[in-house]
């Protein structure tokens, strides 16, 4: 039951965010998790954070929460590790460069079937690590080189267009929850997901993310729940998360919706059901 968090915003914002206390968000039992990373975008590029241990375990996980990084894109996952066992090469968000620009990817499911069926091709020689989500990232990449160039994005509905193609097919492999940005702008899928029962986790059902707009709130300038707070915070910023992480404000995303958020805006939205 990994945990998914982002912001899109118009404007930086200063978050201080704890990895540990937003995996109990997510319930208790599985907080201890196997792994944690955050990318905290800057133009083009990105300051990336992540490990193959409990955030609850890591200085560094710490030092991130503690240092308040200057943002208007951020892309965050918890690890609870189902394919693929804790390394560095298989903790989310997965990163790669193209064109210039860096590529981020993060994923809550199992996509059951999709790792054997692309064995030993050009999908399966690119991972560097053993995961059922970066062979996905992967394929996602590979159907936006053949619509691109080397130097130059194509057009966000045509990024879009692909991206929503590419989780409609994943859904058939099981829980496609995606977070992905090319740096332009933030990709979100929002279908099933693994929630907490007294028995274990259940089995998987909707809604996989929820959608937060902040300008139908009343922030006035800050955010603050327990383990997060984001300061300067502009009106035209959109939060998404596996679970609302407070209780005002937040919206379940439809079974197979997906989104192009770019600074804090909806632009795109596609309902599949």
């Amino acid at each position: 039951m990994c945990e998914l968090f982002a912001i899109s915003s118009r404007s930086k914002a200063r978050l201080c965010y704890s990895l540990d206390e937003f995996a109990k968000h997510g319930g208790k039992r599985y907080s201890n998790r196997d792994g944690w990373g955050i990318a905290f975008y800057e133009g083009r590029d990105a300051q990336l954070f992540k490990e193959p241990c409990a955030a609850a375990q890591s200085d560094l996980a710490e030092m991130v929460a503690n240092k308040a990084y200057a943002s208007a894109l951020v892309i965050a996952h918890v690890r609870l590790a189902t394919a693929g066992k804790p390394a560095l090469s298989n903790t989310h968000p997965f990163r790669r460069v193209r064109g210039g620009r860096a590529y981020h990817f993060a994923h809550n499911g199992s996509l059951e079937g999709f790792i054997e069926k692309h064995e030993g091709d050009v999908l399966d020689r690119s991972r560097l690590g053993e995961t059922d989500s970066e062979m996905a990232f992967m394929d996602l990449l590979s159907r936006l080189d053949q619509a691109g160039s080397d130097t130059e994005l194509a057009p966000l509905k045509a990024r879009f267009d692909i991206f929503a193609e590419f989780a409609a097919d994943m859904v058939n492999y099981g829980p496609s929850n995606f977070l992905f940005s090319d740096s332009d702008a933030l990709f979100v899928h929002a279908h099933r997901r693994h929630y907490e029962t007294e028995d274990g986790l259940g089995p998987a059902r909707p809604p996989g993310l929820h959608i937060r707009h902040c300008q139908k709130a009343s922030d006035k300038g800050e955010w603050e729940t327990q383990g997060a707070r984001i300061d300067d915070l502009d009106p035209q910023t959109v939060l998404i998360a596996s679970v609302p992480l407070n209780q005002h404000g937040w919206e379940e995303l439809p079974e197979g919706c997906a989104l192009a958020i770019r600074s804090g805006e909806v632009v795109f939205r596609k309902d599949t059901g």
